[in-house]
């Protein structure tokens, strides 16, 4: 690992949106997650928006400014009207999730209020004194807001899914109360969601494997594929792994593709430094162990020195490091 890589502290939240910028990945993300893989959202249709949504609210003589700034925005065309999409990654469990994308919502709708608002005022087109009070005409319409959350946690969601979740209400008052649900996708429980974009489908798994404890599968999934730089910082930021994202950092400036059996090796290696893995632990020992081999083996370092480095590491017997030999030094 260089230096420069080791020393590079990159935001998750940056290379999350960045990942998400990619017209085909949020067409493909909207289509798989909201529309059970229909193609209504075409990548050549989406239209970059500005993701700063903060306004002015006014009300009885009071006034006050709201900032809300979203990840990513996106807008598309049907016919004469437009569609906007708006993305929000959310790292850990939010209690108040559902009003958050309320207010979001809303300061999309208040936004072109006012710019219908300042038309109408500019054009002086008014009809009718009510149009006049309420700065709209009787045929101005607002355009919909669609938005969708992911949620990368490694715990399950436990907040609310809609406003209602946040209440105290009588069951035979909920029909009368104006609810918001929210659109929300957990990573760790997104095996039934098939994404055509490989991107997304890689990224996802390699996430549900490391949060299941899944290393064997891991490897045996990835042991002969590299992925790119952008989908290996992508795992990395989502489960907050420094050994990652530097192995990706190391690989961009060589070059070249990122092998993820190696990255996760190294991310294995700092957790079990840390204390949050032990160093010798059923089931996940073995693929860790299959993929130490692996590497000793792809930069040519002997069986000998192999067994020795897995007995010292893994804190095997010399009859234990010899069975895993002969398991996977093939």
């Amino acid at each position: 690992m260089s230096k420069s890589a080791a020393k590079n502290k990159v935001k998750p939240d940056t290379i999350l949106k960045n990942f998400w910028k990619d017209n085909q990945r949020f067409a493909d993300l909207f289509n798989t997650v909201l529309f059970n893989g229909d193609p209504v959202l075409k990548p050549s249709d989406l239209k970059e928006v500005d993701t700063d949504v903060s306004s002015i609210i006014k009300f009885n003589g009071h006034i006050e400014t709201v900032q809300r700034i979203l990840d990513v925005v996106r807008k598309t065309a049907f016919g004469v009207d437009f569609i906007i999409w708006g993305l929000e990654n959310q790292e850990k469990i939010h209690y108040a999730m559902p009003l958050r994308h309320m207010l979001a919502d809303a300061l999309i709708y208040l936004k072109e209020y006012n710019e219908i608002a300042a038309r109408n005022k500019k054009e002086k087109s008014y009809n009718t004194s009510d149009e006049f009070l309420s700065s709209l005409k009787k045929e101005d319409r607002l355009h919909p807001v669609i938005s969708l959350c992911i949620y990368y946690g490694e715990k399950d969601w436990d907040g609310p899914f809609d406003l209602l979740d946040m209440m105290i209400v009588p069951d035979n008052l909920k029909f009368i109360i104006s609810n918001y649900k929210m659109n929300l996708i957990e990573v760790r429980k997104s095996e039934n969601l098939l994404f055509e974009n490989e991107d997304i489908d890689i990224v996802f798994k390699m996430v549900r494997s490391i949060y299941n404890d899944d290393y064997n599968g891991f490897y045996k999934a990835y042991k002969d594929q590299s992925v790119s730089v952008e989908v290996g910082l992508t795992v990395g930021s989502i489960v907050n792994s420094q050994a990652i994202i530097n192995q990706a950092l190391s690989m961009e400036k060589e070059g070249g593709n990122i092998n993820m059996c190696e990255a996760l090796q190294r991310w294995l290696d700092e957790e079990v430094k840390k204390g949050k893995i032990e160093g010798k632990v059923e089931g996940k020992a073995e693929g860790k162990i299959e993929g130490t081999i692996n590497t000793y083996r792809r930069f040519h370092v002997s069986k000998k020195e192999t067994k020795e480095n897995l007995i010292k590491e893994f804190l095997l017997s010399e009859i234990e490091a010899e069975e895993y030999m002969n398991k996977f030094w093939n």
